[in-house]
C-alpha cells in the first residue's frame, strides 16, 4: 500500500526537526569547545595571543580561518608561532570559528581591516569541501551559518576573491592565502567518499592558488607539502563525515585529558588528529611554512614590503 501524502509530509518535518536538533547541540558543544581552546585576552572578535607588552609590538598577524585557526579541536599553530622568539613582537590576532565557509570568512573582513593589520593569513576552504560531499556537514552549515547560496566551486572562488580584494585595497597588509588541509591519509583511495575528497581538496586548493597568483599574493603550499608526506606514508581513507567521532574526541579531550597527537593516535591517523584537523606534526608544518611567510615579507606597518 501506498504512504499517504500527509505521512510522507510527517516524515519529512520529523527528519528536519531532527536535523535541527543535532544542528543546535553540535553548535552548542561547538562554540564551548572553542571557548575553552581559546586563550589570551579578548578584544571584541579577536584573541591576542601574544604577550608582546604594550609599546613593543612591531606589527600585527590577522588569521583568518575556520575550526583550525581558531584551535578548536586541532593544533594550535598560532599559539606556536607567537611563542618563538622571532616572533615577540608580532600580535596575533584570530578571526575564525569552527565550521566557517569562505563566505562566513568575507563577514569577518570588515574586523580584519579595523585591526589595522600588517600580515593576514587566510585558511578557508575546508568546510566549503565537506558542505559539497558530505550531507550532515551541509545541513549543519545551512543551519548555523544563514548561506545565502548553495556552496559550490564557482561561489567559492568569488568569496575568497572578494576577501582578498578587499584586504588588499583596504589595508596595507601583506596577505597570504593558504592551501587546504588534505582530508583523510589515502590520496589513491577506492572508497568513494575519500577519493571525491581527495578530488575536490585538489580543486579547491587549486583556486586558492589561482587567486594569490592572479591578486599577486602570498602562497603557502599546505595541501602540497602535506600531500607529499601523506604519499610517502599513506594511511587509512576518511570514508564518512559524521558528528559523532566529534562528540567522542571532546570527551577524550576534556574528560580524558588527552592530547590532539593521543586522540589522533586512538583515531588511528598520522598527520591528523580525526582526519579533518591537525596534528602536532602537520600544525607544526603549517607553522612553519607561515614562518618563512613572515620572514620572507617585511611590512614594518609603513607600507613597505
Amino acid at each position: 500500500m501506498n504512504r499517504s501524502e500527509n505521512d510522507t509530509r510527517t516524515d519529512d518535518k520529523q527528519h528536519q526537526t531532527h536535523g535541527t536538533v543535532a544542528g543546535t547541540i553540535f553548535g552548542w558543544i561547538f562554540r564551548l569547545l572553542r571557548g575553552l581552546l581559546r586563550r589570551g585576552g579578548r578584544q571584541g572578535s579577536r584573541v591576542v595571543v601574544t604577550g608582546a607588552p604594550a609599546g613593543t609590538v612591531k606589527a600585527i598577524v590577522a588569521c583568518l580561518g575556520a575550526s583550525a585557526t581558531d584551535a578548536a579541536g586541532s593544533y594550535d599553530w598560532i599559539r606556536d608561532l607567537a611563542q618563538r622568539p622571532q616572533n615577540t613582537s608580532l600580535r596575533f590576532y584570530r578571526f575564525a570559528e569552527g565550521g566557517d565557509l569562505a563566505y562566513n570568512g568575507l563577514q569577518r573582513v570588515p574586523a580584519i581591516i579595523n585591526s589595522h593589520p600588517d600580515y593576514v593569513i587566510v585558511l578557508l576552504g575546508e568546510n566549503d569541501v565537506l558542505a559539497l560531499i558530505a550531507p550532515k556537514h551541509a545541513q549543519f552549515v545551512r543551519l548555523t551559518k544563514h548561506l545565502p547560496a548553495e556552496p559550490s566551486p564557482q561561489w567559492f572562488r568569488e568569496a575568497m576573491q572578494t576577501v582578498v580584494r578587499r584586504l588588499k585595497g583596504e589595508t596595507q597588509a601583506a596577505v597570504a592565502l593558504c592551501s587546504l588541509i588534505p582530508l583523510g591519509e589515502d590520496p589513491n583511495s577506492a572508497n568513494p567518499f575519500q577519493a571525491e575528497a581527495n578530488r575536490r581538496i585538489e580543486e579547491y586548493s587549486a583556486i586558492i592558488k589561482d587567486i594569490a597568483r592572479e591578486e599577486k599574493v602570498g602562497y603557502i603550499p599546505l595541501y602540497e607539502r602535506m600531500h607529499e608526506l601523506i604519499l610517502a606514508s599513506p594511511g587509512r581513507a576518511f570514508t564518512s563525515f559524521d558528528f559523532l567521532p566529534l562528540y567522542r574526541d571532546i570527551f577524550r579531550q576534556f574528560v580524558l585529558h588527552k592530547s590532539n597527537d593521543e586522540i589522533g593516535q586512538l583515531n588511528g591517523w598520522r598527520f591528523h588528529r580525526d582526519g579533518l584537523h591537525l596534528n602536532s606534526r602537520s600544525g607544526k608544518l603549517l607553522a612553519d611554512l607561515v614562518q618563512e611567510f613572515l620572514l620572507s615579507t617585511k611590512n614594518d606597518g609603513d607600507g613597505s614590503r
